[in-house]
């Protein structure tokens, strides 16, 4: 049974409100560019909104992965469901590369074109893209503080996606701008080229993460220090032994044997294990804890 401080359902309600909010966004904005594409006929704007609709899909399975990984261990699934996070983060940091690869072809296609770009109707373009920026810094800044509450990789990738769509949504407008102004339709390529750049880099950087977990990957180093430092310092604690650890999805599953006076009750060693678990779920609230007691033997090698 959870206690009533338990901070997982309460990281559940976050991840669910970044998820709701990337939904809300993602339609809002495939509204608004499909109005403007309409009115405009500007192809950076029908480009935009094809990345909005993808965005918009993307951001619906993220939010069932969220769902599904909260689902509690049954069964079937004895440390439960928070492996889903990582096979959404895994496909999602794939289709962000796949999409970079596409932006970046299309970008150098069009630069090397002798004939330029004309673009149309820059100033409705440019509002509706403004209107863009605004909503995703909105969405981007909630899913930030989300995904550092949480540790959640969903919503870290969904995030990543969304910032990665501020370049070319600043390109756009920059593109519409000196069109109008100058007649120069080349400058929205230039920014698409290194926003492609961006979104491989993050994509690579959230795929490791999400097959590191997938592999049963250790958890950081550093966390590992702080785990062994909590036991080390514990009273009660003679000493401790086969720390281990793994990651799934925003879980840190933790695995350690402490080593106790052995002529001491089995109530006194269940609370200083019991206190211990807290202790570390206090520091790590993101983790699953399970401590094994054993006699203390000096002569045991750690």
């Amino acid at each position: 049974m959870r206690s009533s401080n338990d901070p997982r359902p309460q990281g559940l309600k976050l991840a669910m409100s970044a998820g709701l909010a990337s939904v809300l966004v993602a339609g809002l904005l495939v509204a608004l560019k499909l109005w403007a594409m309409a009115e405009t006929g500007a192809l950076s704007i029908a480009a935009s909104l094809a990345d909005s609709a993808l965005d918009l899909m993307m951001s619906l399975g993220a939010a069932a992965a969220i769902v599904y990984a909260a689902r509690p261990a049954d069964e079937d699934h004895a440390f439960g469901h928070s492996s889903a996070e990582d096979l959404t983060a895994l496909a999602q940091a794939l289709f962000i590369l796949i999409s970079a690869g596409v932006i970046g072809w299309a970008a150098a296609t069009r630069l090397a074109s002798p004939a330029p770009q004309e673009l149309t109707a820059q100033g409705r373009g440019i509002l509706v893209m403004g209107i863009s920026v605004v909503l995703t810094l909105a969405l981007v800044w909630w899913q930030g503080r989300v995904a550092r509450a949480t540790g959640s990789k969903v919503v870290a990738a969904d995030r990543l996606h969304y910032l990665g769509d501020l370049l070319p949504s600043l390109g756009a407008i920059a593109a519409l701008w000196v069109s109008s102004r100058w007649g120069i339709g080349s400058v929205d390529s230039v920014v698409a080229l290194g926003a492609a750049g961006v979104l491989a880099f993050g994509a690579i950087r959230i795929g490791k993460a999400a097959w590191d977990a997938l592999m049963d990957r250790a958890a950081d180093p550093e966390i590992l220090i702080g785990i062994a430092n909590i036991a080390r310092d514990w009273p009660g604690v003679r000493g401790f032994h086969d720390l281990k650890t793994r990651m799934a999805g925003s879980r840190i599953f933790v695995n350690l044997h402490i080593e106790l006076d052995g002529d001491q009750s089995l109530r006194e060693a269940h609370a200083i294990g019991a206190s211990l678990r807290r202790a570390i779920l206090t520091v790590y609230p993101q983790a699953d804890v399970i401590i094994h007691k054993d006699v203390y033997d000096p002569t045991r090698k750690t």
